[in-house]
């Protein structure tokens, strides 16, 4: 019998620790009544601090986009404190509100014209001192934009990035460039549109990252109807990583 090799070993040992680190994650979904939840002043100070927006009296990023009714915006909390945030539209042939449909139309509008629709994130940010404490913060936030692609019925996963943000997508994702580096909103840099085809990278991904998993239980939680008293969703990577190991010995 073969040993494992190096990169498969460190893989394994990567994705054991973000399962636990799981363990002490909460994702939180934003109301849209809630103006002033904290995840728009997490986005305000992520932008100003490194200029890309300007200042404003209320200190939050909060755009029309947040208000339509395909949006799913969220906080994701370390032992009780927001560390990142994340939202992302579920856009269809009947429901188009997109960012990234705004700033490539002749790309994204064919796709929804043959009846395929895609998951569009955007506005992700990440409180500086977790990012740097955390280098798999990442990770842990995306890990909703996977369980969307999962609970939704869509063809895409597309992804508005900045260049030097693009490897990630391709080798994580197997995210493919569909466009050129346009502007978009206030944001002072440029952005990359690139789309990952979700019926053919769903079981690899699973497979080289279980983090990613989930239980149908919570993303229904997630991505239902908004409960007042689930406010705070915990991960259930683990038992979904169990469920599939078992499977697969029947």
């Amino acid at each position: 019998m073969s040993a494992a090799s190096p990169s498969t070993a460190n893989a394994s040992r990567f994705a054991t620790t973000l399962i636990d680190l799981l363990d002490r994650i909460e994702y939180r979904r934003v109301r849209p009544s809630d103006q002033l939840d904290p995840v728009y002043k997490l986005r305000y100070e992520a932008y100003r601090r490194e200029d890309f927006v300007p200042i404003n009296s209320q200190q939050v990023t909060r755009d029309e986009y947040d208000d339509a009714d395909n949006c799913y915006c969220f906080g994701v909390y370390i032992d009780g404190e927001l560390v990142s945030s994340i939202r992302f539209h579920h856009v269809t042939s009947q429901n188009r509100t997109s960012p990234s449909r705004t700033i490539w139309p002749e790309v994204l509008e064919p796709i929804l014209d043959r009846g395929q629709g895609y998951i569009d994130p955007s506005r992700f940010t990440a409180d500086h001192d977790a990012s740097l404490a955390l280098p798999a913060l990442p990770y842990l936030t995306l890990r909703i934009v996977a369980m969307a692609s999962e609970y939704f019925p869509v063809r895409y996963t597309i992804s508005s990035v900045r260049a030097e943000h693009a490897p990630f997508y391709r080798r994580i994702f197997g995210s493919e460039r569909l466009a050129d580096e346009r502007f978009w909103g206030e944001l002072k840099f440029p952005v990359c549109l690139y789309a990952a085809e979700v019926p053919t990278i769903r079981d690899r991904v699973a497979d080289r990252f279980p983090f990613f998993m989930s239980t149908a239980e919570e993303r229904e939680h997630l991505f239902g109807a908004i409960d007042a008293s689930q406010r705070a969703i915990a991960p259930t990577a683990r038992m979904a990583h169990r469920l599939r190991q078992l499977e697969a010995t029947q």
